[in-house]
């Protein structure tokens, strides 16, 4: 029996779709009434309107591996033990895809099920490469262009929990962005006579940890936010004598399925419920979707619409990212748009707002050196600035945020294009 999860991520975007893939038959409409276009303005919008086709051999499979999956683990929401179940089918598939999505299993604390997730994953993925202690020169050794390994990284918090563990494990953070995207390489020189090679870096992987994951791998990621069961929430205890054999059959199932697929897999196409890099990342799920049929082509553009949605929101509540240059932002706009602030004045403007996480960042609020480590990712840095009673001080200067305003946060007190122009900014 399916485990019940009492809550689901945010409310579905609403945006009219068209119907989903026949498998076999890219882009064909499932139902014959609606070959007629005149019909299709009064057709229901939103994703969840989506009509299902009749069960596949396909839709079946993934079906029976999406209950083998809620028998171990309950994940956050129906959407999340989705888009685990089309990941682990992606695996199967990862010629055909020019991105490999990662799937990031994060949790607050210890025991929300990251790990057993990941032994579930390791039975039914696509040759299963696990990488504790392994180096990133083993692993892009390991990696072949025509069959990569499917990576599978636990306890990910040993290896960028703190700064210092981040800035230590640089080379295995790099190899994992590098390897969303075919085609991207690392060349070493190998052999006495130091030739350089290129080793490829394309293969999916899962990654599970305590607390978030570096940004750049979040942000190719599938991410699923573990928590610790609650009071009569059960599931089966995992046994690898007895559990591994039925779900190594149901692997080798699901592989025969796909591997006919692949060259159709690798031309589809299909409208994406969302943009630029999370499209790129849940575009494999949302094939396997369509080449499945049945309810899984609604199922997948409802998870990624609203997984995609949660997360947006959940970095717009994390101290990371844009957060701080638009919060800075809100600072220079309250302050008349003032040439320059001192870094002092700065972090106190920005610890006196309510809303952020600044007061409580760290053991004493937002310091200088966090603040400039910040800021440094948007190649902004502090120097000497002239204050009102003339003399100096570290600090900021304005015309240094306008690009990365511009970028990241333009809806926040709008930046005018020429920064000579006047103060160029709006109430917003």
């Amino acid at each position: 029996m399916q485990p019940e999860n009492p809550e689901s991520y945010s409310a579905p975007a609403h945006a009219v779709w068209p119907a989903a893939a026949i498998p076999g038959r890219p882009g064909a409409h499932l139902r014959a009434t609606q070959t007629d276009r005149a019909d299709e303005a009064e057709m229901p919008s939103g994703l969840e309107a989506i009509p299902d086709a009749e069960p596949t051999c396909g839709s079946k499979l993934l079906d029976e591996l999406r209950a083998q999956i809620a028998q171990f683990v309950i994940p956050p929401s129906p959407e999340a033990l989705d888009a685990i179940t089309l990941w682990v089918v992606a695996t199967h598939l990862q010629p055909a895809w020019q991105h490999a999505p990662r799937l990031a299993v994060v949790g607050p604390a210890k025991r929300c099920g990251k790990s057993r997730l990941l032994d579930v994953l390791t039975e039914t993925v696509h040759e299963p490469m696990l990488t504790i202690n392994t180096t990133p020169a083993a692993i892009f050794r390991s990696i072949t262009e025509e069959n990569p390994p499917t990576l599978l990284v636990d306890e990910a918090d040993t290896i960028f929990g703190t700064p210092k563990m981040a800035e230590k494990n640089e080379e295995m953070r790099g190899l994992l962005n590098a390897g969303h995207q075919r085609n991207r390489y690392v060349t070493r020189v190998v052999g006495n006579d130091h030739t350089p090679h290129r080793f490829a870096t394309f293969a999916m992987a899962a990654i599970a940890g305590i607390g978030d994951l570096p940004d750049t791998v979040m942000d190719r990621a599938v991410v699923i936010r573990m928590r610790r069961r609650a009071e009569g929430e059960k599931v089966k205890p995992f046994r690898s004598r007895r559990d591994i054999p039925a779900l190594h059959d149901l692997r080798d199932r699901i592989a025969a399925w796909a591997r006919p697929l692949l060259d159709e897999a690798a031309i589809l196409e299909p409208e994406m419920p969302v943009e630029d890099r999370a499209a790129d990342t849940w575009e494999p799920l949302v094939i396997v979707a369509d080449l499945a049929g049945g309810h899984w082509p609604r199922l997948a553009r409802v998870a990624c619409a609203r997984m995609v949605a949660a997360e947006a929101a959940t970095e717009e509540d994390h101290p990371s990212g844009a957060r701080i240059l638009a919060d800075i932002r809100r600072v220079f706009y309250a302050q008349r748009e003032v040439d320059s602030l001192s870094t002092e004045e700065l972090l106190h403007h920005l610890r006196q707002d309510p809303e952020a996480p600044w007061a409580e960042w760290g053991r004493g609020g937002l310091t200088p050196r966090e603040l400039s480590r910040m800021l440094r990712e948007f190649e902004i840095k502090p120097g000497n600035v002239r204050m009102a009673d003339r003399t100096q001080r570290k600090g900021y200067m304005r015309n240094k945020f306008l690009d990365a305003w511009r970028r990241y946060c333009p809806a926040v007190h709008p930046v005018d294009t020429d920064p000579g122009s006047g103060s160029g900014f709006s109430e917003g």
